[in-house]
Order: structure tokens, then sequence, then C-alpha cells
């Protein structure tokens, strides 16, 4: 059609020309420049008057033909399916079997029986403290207690045979009792300058130098780790209180060693911290191969909204009408190629990763139209091709 409108525009102009020729040529003929250069202006503005009409005609004619071709999309058939929302936030692994020990006495660090990287079991001894003559002092105090005891044991005899004064048997019943105490305090003294394990674990570091001088209570001598029970703390936003418990399901990545777990939250803290209006949860995750380490991060997603049987569509479809409802468009076929696109208007839910819940507006089975949705409009003629 364009060539053809082309063409009679053409003859159109060389018919005009051609009954002007004689006129021209005579104006040649004649050698009149100024009249010459006239007829040229006149002849140039015919032609730029006839451009602008045929670009004219040909915009229209476009506009027309590109309506009454279907415009092609792709579809996608719906179907009720389950919807879930997850919360996103970063937490923290952790152990509650991580510490560092510290002496219970004051003195040099005589003797360390383990190193980095060793298996301990609760109760073994791992370091031993000068005890600055303890054992000698509770030696002594031992053999005055055994004494004690058979000066006691006797006169408690003859006193329940009737012989001998009451004063004398307590006594020796005071006096042993004193005396068997005083060795208990040694006994519990001299404890306090062996180090041992609390828990069964791993010896992580050790800190301090055999022969240095540690004090009670101050200086780091081993850290033990046990990553047998480790969990994933992290810290959810306040309004999110009512929609996440314990069993809640919860997706945990850590990064840096490339693993992904799921499980459940098997604790809900009961306090909201006031500083950034966060309660904590607790994820337990297992380290069967060790991998996972105490302050690794971790992020943490955290079922907060379940819909089952929901539709759900790609947010990036939808469409906002001046009314300010949400619409995307449904394909109704007229034959094997070609159908329509119909507007529907959504009333939508929660959102999670471009994937939007559906509360109306559409149901399974529906067609709904995905590429090509945003350059349509209700009741024109679609192509889908998928």
């Amino acid at each position: 059609m364009k060539k053809l409108l082309y063409i009679s525009a053409l003859s159109f102009l060389l018919a005009s020309c051609a009954n002007k020729n004689e006129s021209v040529d005579s104006l040649i003929s004649n050698g009149d420049l100024t009249a010459i250069k006239a007829k040229k202006t006149e002849l140039n503005n015919q032609q730029k008057s006839l451009r602008l009409d045929l670009e004219k005609l040909n915009e229209y004619i476009q506009s027309k033909e590109k309506d009454e071709l279907p415009v092609l999309v792709t579809t996608r058939t719906l179907n009720d399916t389950l919807f879930k929302h997850f919360v996103e936030v970063q937490g923290n692994v952790e152990t509650d079997q991580n510490i560092i020990l510290y002496p219970n006495y004051s003195g040099v660090l005589t003797n360390i029986y383990v190193k980095p990287g060793q298996k301990v079991t609760k109760g073994q001894r791992l370091a031993t403290i000068d005890d600055a003559g303890l054992s000698s002092q509770l030696a002594q105090q031992e053999t005055q207690t055994s004494l004690a005891e058979t000066t006691f044991e006797r006169q408690e005899r003859l006193w329940n045979q009737k012989i001998g004064s009451e004063i004398q048997y307590l006594e020796a019943k005071s006096n042993f009792e004193s005396l068997k105490n005083a060795s208990n305090q040694l006994r519990s003294q001299l404890a306090r300058t062996v180090i041992t394990a609390p828990f069964s674990g791993v010896v992580d570091n050790v800190i301090a130098d055999q022969g240095q001088v540690v004090n009670q209570g101050q200086t780091e001598v081993i850290r033990l780790v046990n990553l047998d029970n480790m969990y994933v703390k992290a810290s959810i936003p306040e309004n999110y209180t009512k929609s996440i418990k314990k069993g809640t399901e919860v997706m945990v990545n850590l990064s840096s060693i490339g693993q992904d777990y799921k499980g459940i939250v098997r604790q809900v803290g009961n306090y909201i911290n006031p500083d950034n209006r966060t309660f904590d949860v607790q994820i337990e995750i297992p380290n069967k191969d060790g991998f996972v380490k105490p302050n690794l991060i971790a992020t943490v997603k955290v079922n907060d909204y379940t819909s089952e049987n929901t539709i759900t569509i790609p947010e990036n479809i939808l469409q906002e009408n001046s009314n300010g409802e949400s619409i995307a468009y449904i394909y109704e076929a007229i034959n094997d190629s070609v159908g329509i696109a119909k507007k529907a208007i959504l009333e939508l839910g929660s959102i999670y990763q471009n994937n939007i819940e559906v509360k109306s507006g559409l149901s399974a089975g529906d067609i709904i139209i995905l590429e090509g949705a945003k350059s349509i409009r209700d009741g024109q003629r679609v192509t889908a091709i998928n």
C-alpha cells in the first residue's frame, strides 16, 4: 500500500511538471533570471507540501495496520499453589559451650597437658598450677586427722561401755571433726590448682604458656569449644511477634562455607530489645562435618506467612489503572493462533521474590499474559508464542 501511495504521488508530480514544461521552457528561452528563480521556488514549495502529506498518510496507514495485527505475547496457565512469605534477617552462629578457662588459684602454671585441636572429655585434666606446698600441708593434716579419728573411735567404744568421762569423749570427737574439716579445706584448695574440662569438646587455643604466673580469675589459659550443639541466633522485628513462634519453618544460608540448612525455630525470646525493637530466635543447625564455627554470619529466612491453594503471578506483569487498581490481562482464545486480551482487576496479598499472592480477580485455569502484558490494551487481539 505504501508503494502505491508513493507511485500515485510521483505520477501526480510528474504530470504537474509535464503540464508546465512549456512555460518553463519559455522562461528559459526568454532568459529572465528573476522569473526563472521565482518558478523554481514555486515548484520547491509544491514538492515540500506533497512530502508532508505523504508522511501523514504513511503514519496513519502504519498505525491502522499495527492495530489490525495481533500482538505477540507469552502466557501461562494458572494453578493453585502453596505460597510462602519469609522474613530475611542476618544472624550469627553460636554455641553455649564456647568458653575461656581461667585459673581458680594464683601461682606458676607448671604443666599444660593438651594442645590446640585436641579432643578432651568432661573432667579431663588440662593444666596444673604450682600448689606452693599445699600437698605437703595436706599430707600432714591427713596424718593428724587419721590419728584423731583413731583416738575418737577408741573413746567412743569406751564411752559406749560406760568407761571414762563424757568430756574425754566429746573432746576427742570435736578434735577429729575439726581436723577432718581442715583436711577437706586443704583438699578443696589443692583441687583448685588443677584446671579441668567442664564439658567434652575441642581445645581451640592454649593461651597461657607453661611457667607463666597466672592470677585467679584474671589470666586466660585455654579456650574450649564444643561444636556438636551449634545454633543460629537472629533478631526479628517486633511486628512479627504473632507470626513467628517455636516450630516455625526456617532456611539458613552460611555463604562463607557454601552450606544451606532447613530447620525450625527452637526458641523464641520473650524480651523486646528497646534499642532496636527486636526479639531473638534460635535455630539449631547440624554440624556433622565440623565446618560450622562460632560467629559465622548466617542469612536467616523465617516463614512468617503461608497460604495454601492460592494463585500467584509475577509482580512485573502488573499495571495500575487511573483508579489505582492493580490489573493484569487474561488470554481468551478465538482460534488456535489468535486470542483476545481481557483486563482483570485484582485484589493482591503478600509478595515474595517477585511472586505476588492474588486474593481475587483470577482463578485456577485462567491463562495469564506474561511477556507483552504492558504493551496491550483491553480487547486487543494477541497471539501466544509459548
